[in-house]
């Protein structure tokens, strides 16, 4: 199962160094460092301050947020995640190395603007090889049940790809349009793994049976969120879209009735969860809106699934799966309960900016300087962890 690759690691050999010892490790300091960097950077752009961007600073910021921070979150997650669920290696030592190398090459190929087929060809080669290391164990333990993230990881570099090879064809909007698809796909991947995890940690945590799932409104919610993501692709009629994103969220608020979220304040590493997954509702019921009534702009729908979602799900996950795979108790640091509120805030404050536009400037810059700050306590108290060998003397 999925959860248990949170508490129990598959069995290895020590690698030389603890931070190359599971993929967790890495990938999560590396997406930490890339939402206090290049956020504020961004944010300096913005305010008519920072250094030229390639790519253009809309399609560079998505694009390095989206294929930097979010992607680097799901190889380190998936990386550990499907060791586990297999009992065999993913990428461990040199090739866990090699992986980040890669992940690296493509930062530096947006940094420095590279030509285009040479910026697809650095991120794509990331991608394949993230899923070689995920497909090897994946197809031999024959674990079709995570058949699918599987795909998703291989889209998602098929995106990235796009968005840089649209500067070949502008009349196109790939550069524009293929964020927007990963983003659709991350969401997926949310709701997928959300359904899983979220309310057993919470019975589990607060003892109570009845936090359960209900499967049919689990299926409906992931169905409804895979046809939201193919309307986004294949089709331009933006009520089409909007009426299944309705639906989708329709779904994705209703599954959650009995998860037991209300009563998770006195837990930061639950409640977190639960406002992330409430994010991802809050997200596709107002791109329903923007497309039936009108009126709600683009970006506080787009960042109610990105700094939203995406960002207290990854921070709640990144905290968790460290503390766990590091041998230490599921107890929040203080420092992390403080970012925690400090990223759902930030994201509010982000959704919020858009609606706002004699103001929007200032609460850009400041729902980005909180969101950022919040993975800067992370960096704070969970990096030594990362660093460092098990507390439990165990491999991993």
């Amino acid at each position: 199962m999925l959860a248990r690759s949170l508490t129990h690691p598959a069995p290895s050999q020590p690698a030389a160094l603890p931070l190359l010892a599971k993929g967790f490790r890495p990938f999560f300091l590396l997406a930490a460092l890339q939402a206090v960097v290049t956020l504020p950077i961004w944010l300096a752009v913005l305010s008519g301050w920072g250094p030229d961007l390639p790519l253009g600073p809309m399609v560079w910021h998505a694009h390095e947020m989206v294929f930097g921070f979010t992607v680097a979150v799901i190889a380190g997650f998936l990386l550990t995640a499907a060791g586990n669920w297999t009992g065999r290696e993913t990428a461990r030592g040199p090739a866990l190395a090699g992986l980040c190398v890669l992940w690296l090459v493509g930062r530096v190929a947006c940094l420095v603007d590279a030509p285009p087929l040479l910026g697809a060809l650095a991120c794509a080669s990331f991608y394949v090889a993230l899923g070689v290391a995920l497909g090897r164990p994946l197809l031999a333990a024959k674990n079709r049940r995570n058949y699918g993230l599987l795909l998703i990881v291989l889209a998602l570099g098929a995106c990235d790809a796009a968005t840089h090879l649209g500067a070949l064809m502008p009349e196109r909007g790939l550069s524009r349009l293929a964020p927007l698809w990963a983003v659709d796909l991350v969401v997926v991947m949310m709701v997928l793994v959300s359904g899983r995890i979220v309310p057993m940690f919470t019975r589990n945590a607060l003892g109570d049976p009845r936090i359960v799932n209900e499967p049919w409104l689990d299926r409906g919610a992931l169905a409804a969120c895979v046809l939201a993501a193919a309307c986004g692709v294949l089709l331009r009629d933006v009520r089409v879209t909007a009426a299944v994103s309705l639906l989708a969220g329709v779904f994705v608020l209703a599954r959650a009735r009995r998860w037991g979220g209300h009563r998770t304040l006195g837990h930061p590493l639950l409640w977190i969860l639960h406002a992330g997954h409430a994010f991802i509702a809050v997200g596709l019921l107002l791109r329903a809106a923007s497309g039936l009534i009108g009126g709600v702009p683009s970006g506080a729908t787009l960042h109610a699934l990105t700094a939203g979602a995406i960002g207290c799900l990854t921070l709640g996950m990144m905290s968790r799966v460290t503390l766990g795979h590091t041998g230490r108790m599921l107890a929040a640091p203080t420092g992390m309960s403080i970012a925690f509120a400090a990223v759902a805030l930030g994201a509010t404050v982000r959704i919020l900016a858009p609606l706002t536009p004699s103001a929007q400037l200032p609460l850009l810059v400041l729902g980005g300087g909180a969101w950022s700050l919040g993975f800067l306590g992370f960096l704070l108290t969970q990096a030594p962890m990362l660093a460092r060998s098990r507390v439990d003397g165990r491999p991993g």
